[in-house]
């Protein structure tokens, strides 16, 4: 931002700068403004002439002929608040790093530098141009000895059938150089990244730490089915007496809709190149979900707010969409803000951090988990603790009166019954919600207690006989 220019020679340089600098940080254009004061940011106007001609040349073509490779640059007016504006418009570096008079700039902090100074920034910017920006699907994987059994079963639970001589390529988990890439880390049986919720018994961390749970290191989607489950868990119900008449009203600790949609996006939005897994932090008044990067280049905070999907991992959210985790239909961040409002969302300049309230006072989940509150948290004690129960005893029928919780059972018992109930009849009947509902019939497929016989639509259920 500057009021006025009188040095063309410096004003290429930060065409350069600036040029690269986009490149650098995945934006398509940078901009330079004249008429806005550099330190207050008051709008002055200018008196700015880019008209003007430099030892008889005209500015834009002294600019133009000395800028390389060729970069088609924009001057453009307007006027706010009755004050001159003038913006340059200036696309980021492509094929190859923008020179001025052939020196490449770079943009640091309010700086501009010669970028053969900084010669680990230059590499970067090569490497940048010449591979694209780094993504799931360009950078390699520092795993390349990784195996897919669990996402194989995942899509077979999902109805679809992955081919296995072409689902490498199908799903995009090689790099252009044949090696797995970091989305094929991802989906792999161990994933390599830990995703841990954290419980404090108070309102913020300096408050006794309750318990941390693990959940990471596994297949991506099998990760977000068990945090979803265990929210379930956690989601208790208390009876709102308020303006009681005859029958109470019963309220969940927060919407599961609206928590699923944030735990989604947080997964599919995250920065995963940067090795950081989303993290989820639940205190006495709140369960808050932070997710690393921020809004993608090419999105707006009106935009965010109203919906329009921009994927900062196309590949991944192509994915969720094939396996309808997603839809891709942009009413995530609308269903969070109905419930919650805009400022559930604090957008950082590295993370985006989403805050859920809970529905009543101050609740200690270390009690709730501690005492097992009602039958809800026995029916949803997770798988984990089945299977190291069942290591220990080495004994078949201890495993599964362990594994084979109540609400397993009644789903068993309910598909002997009616061989063709569907996933909402078993929900209504067994009283669950639908992530809970999809994680049970999961485990009992993967375990070989149910199998699924003819299509999702027209099938039935067959719940094997020595079980």
């Amino acid at each position: 931002m500057k009021e006025n220019w009188t040095d063309a020679t410096g004003l290429g340089e930060y065409i350069s700068a600036l040029s690269n600098s986009a490149a650098m940080k995945g934006m398509e254009q940078a901009y330079l403004i004249f008429g806005v004061n550099d330190q207050s940011h008051a709008l002055t106007g200018t008196k700015f002439n880019y008209h003007k001609e430099v030892k008889n040349e005209p500015l834009e073509h002294f600019l133009a002929r000395n800028l390389a490779p060729d970069l088609n640059f924009s001057f453009q007016e307007l006027k706010v608040d009755g004050k001159r504006l003038v913006v340059l418009v200036i696309p980021a570096a492509k094929k190859a790093p923008t020179a001025f008079k052939g020196i490449r700039y770079l943009r640091i902090g309010s700086s501009k530098v010669n970028l053969v100074k900084y010669p680990e920034r230059e590499a970067a910017l090569f490497n940048l141009l010449s591979q694209g920006q780094p993504s799931l699907t360009n950078l390699a994987s520092a795993y390349q000895e990784l195996t897919f059994k669990k996402l194989f079963l995942y899509y077979e639970d999902k109805g679809i059938v992955l081919d296995n001589k072409n689902f490498e390529k199908n799903l995009k988990l090689k790099t252009k150089q044949g090696e797995y890439n970091l989305l094929a880390q991802l989906l792999s049986d161990d994933s390599h990244l830990p995703v841990r919720v954290s419980i404090f018994r108070g309102k913020d961390k300096t408050a006794p730490l309750y318990s941390v749970r693990e959940f990471g290191n596994n297949c991506l989607f099998i990760t977000l089915d068990k945090i979803l489950e265990y929210a379930d868990v956690i989601n208790i119900v208390q009876a709102d007496e308020t303006n009681r008449i005859v029958q109470r009203k019963e309220v969940r600790l927060f919407d599961e809709d609206a928590f699923r949609e944030a735990m989604i996006n947080a997964f599919v939005h995250n920065r995963w190149i940067d090795g950081n897994a989303p993290m989820i932090t639940i205190y006495s008044d709140r369960v808050e979900i932070l997710s690393r990067g921020s809004l993608p280049p090419q999105q707006t905070l009106q935009g965010f707010f109203l919906g329009e999907s921009i994927p900062v991992n196309p590949a991944l959210s192509d994915i969720f969409l094939q396996l309808h985790i997603s839809e891709r239909s942009g009413r995530g961040i609308p269903v969070i803000t109905k419930n919650y409002g805009k400022n559930a969302f604090e957008i950082r300049e590295h993370s985006i951090l989403v805050t859920i309230p809970f529905a009543f006072s101050e609740v200690s989940l270390g009690d709730v988990l501690e005492n097992k509150v009602g039958d809800k948290v026995g029916d949803k004690v997770g798988d984990k603790v089945g299977d190291k129960v069942g290591d220990k005893v080495g004994d078949k029928t201890a495993l599964n009166e362990i594994s084979l919780n109540i609400t397993r059972r009644r789903i068993i018992a309910a598909m002997k019954y009616d061989p063709h109930v569907t996933h909402v009849q078993l929900m209504k009947l067994i009283g669950i919600g639908r992530t809970a509902l999809q994680n049970h019939v999961s485990y009992l497929r993967r375990q070989g207690y149910i199998t699924r016989v003819g299509s999702n639509k027209n099938g039935s259920w067959q719940v094997n006989s020595q079980f």
